[in-house]
């Protein structure tokens, strides 16, 4: 071992690896699984840089990561802690070396991984690599000068435009807009950056400093670009970060570069202290405790190859085009050959867009078609590893098929069911392998929806449901496990607090009002415009198959059933609660349905009484949070944070506000259950608070108590 090697391993401690190639000291950032930047890595990068620095026998840094990446990030358990080195001192120290340090970059480059990056004077990256400050989605930006390094390397517009979007781009796209240096083949990084760093020690360049890059020296530009920014960021409504991003971006264009540094930490600040910055990084954390089910750790799933969807209407189309991207075989069934073909065209159009856009190059949708096969005979099901059903929601048409199913297919093969509402257990009842049957509940449009319900019935095996969870996130997607009820985790609050709308229209809310109160509150849209959305029809098939399960000592609101019986199911028939064109576009309220609440409300003895916005809100989600505490009570969601998951990614509740258990921490817990309290006075049978609500709020504890 060299003296340097020597002086630097007793203070590496194991998470900085160390070795040195020639006159190159190879700095190797080593904390699986993404090499994030805990306190002790970063101490350890300090000693690693400042005895390289002050080697006679080094000439120049590389500084990579082990295993797949080069380094995902800060240490999200550190944040709003104080540690020391800073990240920011630690780039400033990175950027000062008057050795030339080469950034070595493959797999994630992200956040505080690109900011080191940038702080290395030159950088050189593998093709498959991404780079990205995505810090924005945290509700947080750049701390350690990435705000003031990436403009003026890249240009004020390319730097906002991943900042606030928080999108990542590829080595490939990093060169060509000069964040990057070099791109070289996977298996020669190192070798390459060493080479690198050889050639820059020969041709007396030394160090290149990104503080110095001239990207934004037309000032007049940049300014044009950061204002255009500004309304970009005033139209992610609610969040804080874009904004803040912005002004610091702005000041890289109008402070030397220490102040600008000064000012993007005080703008940092102002982000950590936010309560978006909480319940975002919750979010976060919550998804990736959802797709970590209990007790399937110690199950190997089988892999996955072929897959089989039944159906090829909407939701068959949408869940085979998710599985082609995954990259699996997709044989599509359809018992009509017209419904097939009409598939089939639709996946192609799908594909054929994003060629036009630029999504997918013409071979990869050649790629991808080339992997689906389309049949009408159940024979062809064989060789498929999983099946998903996709047909009807009628159980006696799902039960049928599954028996046909299971006599189609091999031995071992899943059968997945994709109901939003039927009990699984009743629909294997009859089959040789129950434990083979699983629910994976997909979202519409499936090939974009995130959230997938792995619903559980009681006869599943492990295998069964580690395969499904496994599928998921194969799809990219976030699993949640969901126990068996009618709707499971997220339908079933839907059908509450959808109601809690109903009622309050009952009791003179109107619908356009409740729609915007729920906008405003973050939500992209309101209910009865997502029932417009839907069809109307959809729920009023749900409403006829429940009626004799109703009961009857609760208020019944029939103004969506007086609706459907004139045939106007929304957007599809161009009325329903609003007017459309006909392109289905251009929402406008419906002059009629006053008559039709006036009728109702005389029926039911009903005068309307007035609803503040923030009336409405606290109403909606009373019965969200209530029936959310009664599906963790009951075993549906394996705890809170699952539920705050589902309506994150299936229901459009504002990700930063963290979920409506999340917020009714926020907002405590005793004053929903006194606001539920309150509106029981006067509808006791809806406004039944949760048993689990009220030994929290009695107790004084939260839900994020149940999370641990």
């Amino acid at each position: 071992m060299s003296s340097f090697t020597q002086a630097t391993a007793a203070n590496s401690l194991q998470c900085v690896h160390i070795s040195r190639r020639d006159r190159i000291a190879v700095v190797e950032i080593s904390n699986p699984p993404v090499n994030a930047l805990s306190s002790p890595v970063k101490q350890a990068l300090a000693d690693a840089i400042d005895s390289a620095v002050n080697s006679s026998e080094i000439a120049a840094i590389v500084l990579t990561g082990a295993g797949k990446h080069f380094c995902g990030g800060a240490d999200i358990r550190e944040f709003g802690q104080v540690t020391g080195p800073s990240l920011s001192t630690l780039c400033t120290q990175i950027e000062n070396s008057t050795k030339p340090v080469i950034a070595a970059i493959k797999g994630s480059c992200l956040g505080g991984g690109l900011e080191l990056a940038l702080a290395a004077h030159f950088r050189i990256a593998v093709a498959p690599a991404q780079l990205g400050l995505p810090e924005v989605n945290l509700g947080l930006m750049p701390g350690a000068g990435g705000t003031q390094r990436l403009p003026r390397l890249v240009g004020a517009a390319r730097a906002l435009d991943m900042m606030v979007s928080g999108r990542s781009v590829k080595a490939s796209v990093a060169v060509q807009i000069g964040l990057i240096d070099r791109v070289c083949s996977d298996d020669v990084l190192q070798d390459a950056a060493v080479q690198f760093a050889n050639e820059i020690i020969q041709s007396g360049q030394c160090v290149r400093r990104s503080r110095d890059a001239l990207a934004m020296s037309d000032t007049d530009q940049s300014r044009v670009e950061i204002d255009q920014a500004k309304d970009i960021a005033l139209a992610k409504k609610g969040l804080v970060s874009p904004a803040k991003i912005v002004e610091a971006v702005q000041a890289s264009l109008e402070l030397p570069f220490e102040k600008g540094l000064i000012k993007e930490r005080e703008l940092f600040s102002e982000c950590l202290e936010s309560p978006q910055r909480s319940a975002l990084i919750h979010a976060f954390l919550a998804e990736k405790a959802a797709s970590k089910m209990p007790g399937l750790s110690v199950v190997l799933p089988t892999p996955l190859r072929t897959i089989a969807v039944i159906g090829a209407g909407t939701m068959g189309v949408g869940i085979s085009i998710a599985l082609l991207d995954a990259g699996y075989a997709v044989l599509l069934l359809d018992r009509e050959q017209a419904y097939l073909e009409r598939g089939l065209n639709a996946i192609a159009e799908s594909y054929r867009k994003q060629q036009e856009r630029n999504r997918i190059s013409a071979e990869v949708k050649a790629e991808r078609l080339a992997r689906l096969a389309c049949h009408i005979d159940y024979s062809a099901l064989h060789g498929a590893d999983l099946i998903i059903e996709a047909v009807f929601e009628d159980m006696a048409v799902k039960k049928e098929l599954l028996c046909q199913l299971e006599k189609a297919c091999k031995p071992d093969a899943i059968l997945a069911t994709n109901t939003s509402y039927l009990n699984i257990d009743e629909m294997s009842e009859g089959l040789d392998h129950p434990e083979r049957v699983i629910g994976i509940h997909f979202f519409s449009p499936a090939n974009l929806m995130k959230l997938v319900e792995v619903v559980v019935p009681e006869k599943a095996d492990q295998r069964t449901v580690a395969i499904a969870f496994q599928l998921a996130k194969s799809m990219k997607k976030t699993p949640v496990r969901a126990g068996m009820c009618d709707g499971f985790i997220g339908n079933r609050m839907l059908a509450v607090y959808r109601e809690a709308a109903e009622l309050m229209m009952l009791d003179g809310a109107s619908p356009y009002q409740i729609d915007e109160a729920v906008r405003e509150f973050g939500f992209p849209m309101g209910p009865f415009q997502v029932v417009d959305l839907a069809g109307g029809d959809i729920s009023w098939a749900t409403r006829k198959r429940k009626a004799s399960q109703r009961d009857p000592r609760l208020r019944y609101v029939s103004v969506a059933d007086k609706l459907c019986e004139r045939g106007w199911f929304g957007q599809k028939t161009g009325i329903g609660y609003y007017l459309y064109d006909k392109d289905g576009k251009n929402a406008r309220p419906n002059p009629e349905l006053e008559d039709v609440l006036s009728e109702v409300r005389a029926e039911a003895g009903i005068v309307p009484k007035h609803f503040t916005q923030q009336t409405i809100i606290d109403h909606y989600l009373a019965a969200m949070i209530n029936e959310g505490a009664n599906v963790v009570h009951q075993g549906i969601a394996l705890r809170p944070s699952d539920v705050d998951v589902t309506l994150l990614n299936g229901y459009g509740f504002p990700r930063y506000k963290g979920g409506p258990m999340w917020y009714a921490d926020s907002v405590g817990l005793e004053r929903v259950l006194a606001n539920i309290a309150r509106y029981a006075e006067t509808d006791p049978l809806f406004w039944k608070p949760s048993d689990l609500l009220v030994e929290l709020a009695n107790h004084g504890r939260s839900f994020s108590d149940l999370n641990r």
